[in-house]
């Protein structure tokens, strides 16, 4: 059997996982949008609908931690 060859932004979504759309601004649920283009996956919708404001809390804190480190 011959493997198939990767491709960037192929990948099969999980069909019980949440994402959210960076292009519609939209909570999707399984198969949507290209990869590229969607924040996730997520456990659950809600966890989606905050997807922005996760990577922002996350972006605060590495750039406090890289601060901190540039200080030593």
């Amino acid at each position: 059997m011959r493997a198939r060859a990767w491709k960037p932004g192929i990948m099969a979504a999980d069909p019980n996982a949440w994402y959210y759309c960076l292009t519609h601004r939209t909570v999707e649920h399984g198969a949507g949008c290209r990869g590229a283009d969607r924040m996730g996956p997520y456990p659950d919708e809600a966890a989606a609908r905050h997807a922005l404001e996760t990577a922002r809390e996350r972006t605060k804190v590495h750039d406090e931690a890289d601060e901190e480190w540039d200080e030593r």
